[in-house]
């Protein structure tokens, strides 16, 4: 069993942050068949929502600021961001910025766990996350990939309780019986300026044709397609600007 919908302390939502917008959305488009809808607002600076049909599945924004990296970020949900915030630091993560209000959508903080992976904590208003889950186009599993295990264990079950699953070669993450997401110990075959981070996998009906659309549009295959043994066909990504995601067969997962 999968989580197909938002629900409290599992993701919701995830958001790319660009260094060209409007590549990027072009890039995505013809990847996933997203229909981004760009925020006419000033004050959001050009905040774009993908969507497959009438459902919302991802975000894109610009870059806020010179030292924010291009790449994708994870949100997680949850009932109170303020509380969430202390939370995260007394289990020894940071708050790097927010609780901040996003007009009457909802309320959100940025913050890092313990070994330095970036995510985001969203408390619903209007706007609950992502209204299509683990079917293609769309966001299906989350990936942890750390030097530090056994500290990712105790700071994430510590804030969202969630349950764990320690494989030999790998760890997966439950909220009651649905899995979410799972957790990769980053080794030397990393180079040592990659940080920790969370990795968004999105699902799609062909693996090998989404990497081949990928490389055409000007990504590359840091993963090459691959068929992970008693689990799914999967490749990890690169978009143009640099930022990292994955993909996986969707209703193979399991």
């Amino acid at each position: 069993m999968k989580l197909d919908a938002p629900v409290t302390d599992g993701p919701c939502w995830s958001e790319l942050g660009t260094s060209d917008l409007e590549s990027a959305a072009r890039f995505y488009t013809r990847l996933f068949g997203w229909r981004p809808e760009r925020d006419a607002r000033q004050e959001v600076g050009g905040y774009t929502v993908a969507h497959l049909g009438d459902a919302a599945v991802a975000g894109l924004t610009p870059l806020y600021q010179p030292s924010q990296p291009v790449a994708w970020t994870v949100s997680f949900a949850v009932r109170d961001a303020d509380a969430a915030a202390r939370e995260v630091t007394a289990a020894g993560g940071q708050v790097l910025s927010g609780p901040a209000d996003v007009f009457d959508m909802g309320r959100f903080l940025v913050a890092a766990d313990p070994g330095g992976a970036v995510f985001q904590l969203w408390q619903a208003g209007t706007f609950p996350g992502a209204g299509l889950s683990d079917a293609p186009g769309s966001l299906g599993w989350v990936e942890l990939l750390t030097r530090s295990p056994e500290q990712a264990v105790s700071f994430y079950t510590t804030v969202f309780g969630w349950d764990v699953d320690a494989g030999r070669h790998y760890t997966r993450w439950r909220l009651g019986d649905a899995e979410f997401g799972g957790m990769v110990t980053m080794d030397d075959k990393f180079p040592p300026e990659v940080p920790a981070h969370w990795l968004p996998y999105f699902a799609t009906e062909d693996v090998d044709g989404t990497t081949g659309a990928a490389t055409r549009a000007g990504g590359d295959a840091l993963m090459v397609p691959t068929t992970v043994p008693d689990g799914p066909r999967i490749a990890v990504l690169r978009d143009p600007q640099g930022a990292m995601f994955g993909v996986y067969r969707a209703g193979e997962e399991d």
